[in-house]
């Protein structure tokens, strides 16, 4: 089994990438094998809602410019994904954003790529914004049916320079129950794979707020 993680930071070795490597680490103790994205610097566009991927069904954005499309089959081809964001003015940031909106939605559009894989979001913060920054990412994962794996509190660590956060010990703590957590549930998955039958896809129905 495979969990790929994504550093939306622009910082390789700052404290997204320690929190995403202390929840690593808990994963590879149970056999889980990891790997690391770091898209934090990489000039992305963002989705323009052209529905180009909806028409070719080609698990592939319109854009070929950046490494996006690299970055989708990746983690379309492991069993769980980590998103590990910092907080920008109460959010994800913006490289992370354009990202996940093109990923999630070309996996979606291409039916539902993601659909019960296991996915978790962590959050590096100095002080405050944390948990909307979290419910950012946790939203992208309820939407495409995936199963969240959760903790004794939010995951989130705080910090400002790099290596601070390793001085948060209930923030490690959070991301240590959330590893163990997340590969417990991973096993329990494939574990139960050709025994219990997953629920059908139903075809999504949409309706718009007119009257």
């Amino acid at each position: 089994m495979k969990v790929v993680m994504i550093n939306g930071s622009p910082r390789p070795k700052g404290n997204t990438a320690f929190a995403l490597g202390t929840v690593a680490k808990v994963l590879e103790e149970q056999g889980i094998q990891t790997e690391r994205i770091d898209i934090g610097r990489d000039p992305l566009h963002g989705c323009i809602g052209c529905g180009t991927c909806m028409r070719q069904l080609n698990r592939q954005c319109r854009f070929t410019d950046d490494p996006v499309n690299g970055w989708l089959q990746t983690m379309l081809e492991a069993d769980g994904l980590l998103i590990g964001s910092p907080v920008y003015y109460a959010g994800i940031n913006g490289a992370l954003k354009a990202f996940l909106d093109r990923a999630f939605f070309v996996a979606s559009a291409n039916g539902k790529l993601f659909r019960h894989k296991v996915a978790a979001g962590v959050i590096a913060v100095r002080r405050a914004g944390s948990v909307l920054s979290l419910d950012q990412l946790n939203k992208y994962f309820a939407i495409s049916e995936m199963f969240i794996p959760t903790s004794n509190y939010w995951n989130e660590i705080h910090g400002l320079m790099p290596g601070e956060a390793a001085g948060d010990a209930e923030g490690e703590q959070c991301l240590r129950v959330l590893g163990a957590n997340m590969a417990w549930l991973l096993k329990i998955i494939e574990h139960g794979k050709g025994a219990v039958p997953p629920p059908a896809l139903e075809e999504k129905i949409m309706t718009n707020f007119i009257r």
